[in-house]
């Protein structure tokens, strides 16, 4: 079978939706049947020459400007028009609404799969632009993919085309998060004395990262945030850690390599995720974190994927949204209580090898490919 999978971007920029589309396409690429190519727009408005993959084809399209978060390039419509008929299966990774509009412009002969990441949540007035394409698309797909029943059931979006759903949830590959020996103990040895609140995300609104900060104020001496990502709060960021003094236990480390994400890991004592907002539908760093064994603290987002993601009193502990004193509380009593720590410890790495193996997802798109071409 013959796959073009369609993102906004793909790496070397590296977000949780390009990770997963990513990791799909170099994993399915490896099935004996499957030929899979990419699609995506180039991620900086130089367009500067990137490294090119080997054993497919990736079509990249020249960026002209990037609006309310969205990729807007002329040359996508013209590679889309070209190649469109080419594939048995055509695998959309969505929100994306530049691409919905060539999916509609120049209809295709193939399956039509639609990987749906999140809903559009904070761009309202582009929500009501884009939302008869969508749901024009919504009725042309064969299948939509999701990535927990629990986004599904909040999401009002899908709900008319519950037949057409199919869970399955992100995975992660144990290999991505290998790292050079001693790389964790460099990190830990940076902070001696000092248990490690890693936290992992792009900085911005919907990433709660300023209720962490101030959740700081609250933590002991003895602890140190970690905040890995770079994006347009860093400023913002920054000012808060000084203005609240917390400069002693909270660190923005910007963009961590990827060779590193597994020592971070590693080196840490609990994950954080203070997400606040349903554009964090699932939270691929979860996955990590229980890959690696370190428990979780994260909020209760309302019809998101994350308390599903973070078992409460299993992996970890979900709290209210925006409350900073909630945040400290759960991470000092966890940092507090060691013979619960190694029961988290153990349950993290129990449920990621039941959902959230990288072979799980590729085996199960797989599956879907088969089914709709069948």
């Amino acid at each position: 079978m013959k796959v073009l999978h369609i993102g906004k971007y793909y790496p070397p920029f590296f977000g949780g939706i390009e990770k997963v589309n990513f990791d799909l396409v170099e994993n399915l690429n490896l099935k004996e049947d499957c030929q899979v190519d990419e699609l995506c727009c180039h991620h900086s408005v130089h367009n500067e020459p990137l490294p090119e993959p080997s054993g497919y084809r990736l079509f990249r399209a020249p960026l002209f400007t990037i609006k309310f978060s969205t990729p807007i390039s002329f040359r996508f419509f013209d590679i889309y028009r070209r190649i469109r008929n080419n594939y048995d299966i055509i695998h959309w990774h969505l929100p994306n609404p530049v691409a919905t509009m060539a999916a509609l412009i120049f209809p295709t002969r193939a399956k039509v799969v639609l990987h749906w990441h999140s809903d559009i949540v904070k761009q309202k007035k582009l929500r009501k632009i884009y939302k008869p394409l969508q749901t024009m698309l919504l009725r042309r797909a064969d299948r939509i993919i999701v990535t927990s029943q629990n986004y599904f059931n909040g999401s009002l979006d899908l709900q008319p085309y519950k037949e057409k759903v199919r869970v399955i949830p992100i995975g992660v590959d144990l290999e991505h998060l290998a790292f050079p020996e001693g790389t964790d103990q460099r990190i830990q040895a940076a902070y001696p004395g000092k248990k490690i609140i890693l936290s992992i995300g792009r900085l911005t609104y919907y990433k709660g990262f300023r209720y962490l900060i101030e959740a700081a104020q609250y933590l002991g001496e003895d602890k140190m945030v970690l905040i890995g990502g770079v994006g347009e709060l860093q400023a913002e960021l920054e000012r808060q850690i000084a203005d609240l003094g917390v400069g002693d236990r909270v660190r923005l480390v910007g963009s961590i390599p990827k060779a590193e994400i597994g020592a971070y890991f590693k080196a840490a004592d609990l994950f954080c995720l203070p997400s606040i907002a349903r554009a964090e539908a699932f939270g691929v760093v979860l996955a990590e974190a229980l890959a690696m064994g370190v428990p979780i603290v994260s909020c209760d987002i309302p019809d998101s994927g994350v308390n599903w993601v973070n078992l409460h009193d299993q992996t970890g502990i979900n709290v209210p949204v925006c409350n900073a004193s909630a945040l400290a509380e759960a991470i000092n009593g966890l940092l507090e209580s060691p013979d619960s720590m190694e029961g988290f410890r153990k349950r993290c790495r129990e449920r990621y090898n039941s959902f959230f193996s990288m072979e799980k997802m590729v085996d199960a798109v797989y599956a879907l490919y088969q089914d709709v071409l069948a």
